[in-house]
């Protein structure tokens, strides 16, 4: 059993020492990366709780348009990137689903940052033994995957702002 713990907890300090250090970027190295994603044929099969407790299943979005956003509530850059979530995820109404996904963290400091930065409008998943983000391809935060309503999954990392997600946003709708 001790074994076991040990085992788990050098797990968590790796991870949190990657996120950390990913977070930690600098202006320079903070320009967004995007790739297609490797999801498989159904990205949102998936089903998770959220930060208030209750389930949610990924498979309801199927056939809409969607952001996730992967975010962990200890993250800088995070914290700066809310703001432009909030404003675009109220801008586009539903025309585009979002959804955040935290990762990392203590569920009471994710329902924190949930209130702290107003991102209150849309569900926030609670993922905190990374299996949404190792689906998704996700090794940093802030990231986000833009899924169009055929299931075409486009991963973002990195801070966008309110224009540059706005422009993803609008590109997801057109497509």
């Amino acid at each position: 059993m001790a074994d076991a713990n040990r085992a788990k907890a050098i797990v968590v300090v790796l991870m949190v020492t990657v996120l950390s250090a990913a977070c930690g970027t600098t202006a320079d190295s903070r320009a967004a990366e995007a790739d297609g994603g490797a999801v498989g044929a159904q990205p949102l099969d998936f089903s998770a709780a959220t930060t208030e407790g209750r389930p949610f299943d990924g498979s309801t979005l199927a056939g809409k348009d969607v952001v996730l956003w992967f975010w962990a509530a200890w993250c800088t850059e995070c914290r700066r990137e809310a703001p432009s979530v909030s404003a675009v995820q109220a801008a586009t109404g539903d025309q585009v689903s979002f959804v955040g996904i935290a990762g990392l963290g203590e569920v009471d400091e994710m329902r924190m940052f949930v209130d702290d930065y107003h991102v209150d409008a849309f569900p926030h998943l609670v993922d905190v033994d990374g299996a949404l983000w190792e689906r998704f391809g996700v090794t940093r935060q802030p990231a986000y995957a833009f899924v169009d309503d055929s299931g075409d999954v486009r991963v973002v990392r990195g801070e966008l702002g309110r224009a540059g997600l706005a422009d993803e946003v609008n590109a997801l709708i057109a497509n």
